[in-house]
């Protein structure tokens, strides 16, 4: 029986992938390299130092990681902090409160930064809800890599046999069936590029789950 779910962020909690497009692209326009779109999809469940990293290689930028990781962060926080209409994603906060008030344990891991979960975080008052918060910045490798989904499962306390994950990116899907945990992929606008039928199940809208349902999926 599933006892603890874990939530990918971007593109499942909240759509910040449009500002992370903005701020990247704004980033690779001053840094003179030419990034496409198929590319950029590649990076998709990446964490932002292992795709400059990936950056780097492919365009052999004089810059270090970590400048380009400032760089970056600059654009998307300026950015983050005027887009007003920034929302969670339709039903997803239903469905967080319908697992926490029926006891289920839910842990986030996401690619993103520390400070970029955090300030989701604080701008949606979802820190009660979560019992633990893991970012792929922990991390030498992203996703597809285990890793971050393995971690979460050990924090939560919980098999992985009891876990399920929600996953919206191929990268974060096969990460999680590499960590043998059982992935809902969620089908949305910004996944189209994605192979979300690689998931165990797929869901088109979050009020195909409740509670109920979740505990009976593995």
């Amino acid at each position: 029986m599933v006892n603890t779910v874990i939530f990918d962020m971007d593109g499942v909690i909240v759509d910040t992938e449009p500002v992370h497009y903005f701020s990247y692209h704004k980033h690779f326009k001053e840094l003179g390299i030419e990034v496409t779109d198929e590319m950029y999809g590649t990076f998709t469940g990446f964490s932002t130092k292992n795709t400059y990293q990936a950056l780097i290689k492919e365009f052999n930028l004089p810059h270090g990681v970590e400048a380009l990781i400032a760089s970056k962060r600059e654009i998307f926080n300026n950015a983050f902090d005027e887009k007003a209409d920034l929302e969670l994603l339709p039903g997803v906060r239903n469905l967080i409160l319908n697992l926490f008030e029926n006891g289920l344990q839910l842990v986030l891991a996401s690619s993103a930064s520390h400070v970029t979960i955090q300030r989701i975080f604080n701008r949606f008052k979802l820190h009660e809800y979560f019992t633990h918060i893991v970012s792929g910045e922990e991390f030498p490798q992203s996703k597809p890599h285990p890793a971050i989904f393995l971690r979460a499962a050990q924090l939560s306390g919980s098999r992985v046999s009891e876990c399920i994950v929600i996953e919206d990116s191929t990268n974060g899907i096969k990460a999680a069936k590499a960590a043998g945990i059982f992935c809902v992929g969620y089908k949305s606008e910004n996944s189209v590029l994605q192979e979300i039928s690689i998931a165990d199940m797929t869901i088109n809208h979050f009020d195909e789950l409740n509670a109920e349902t979740v505990r009976k999926l593995v």
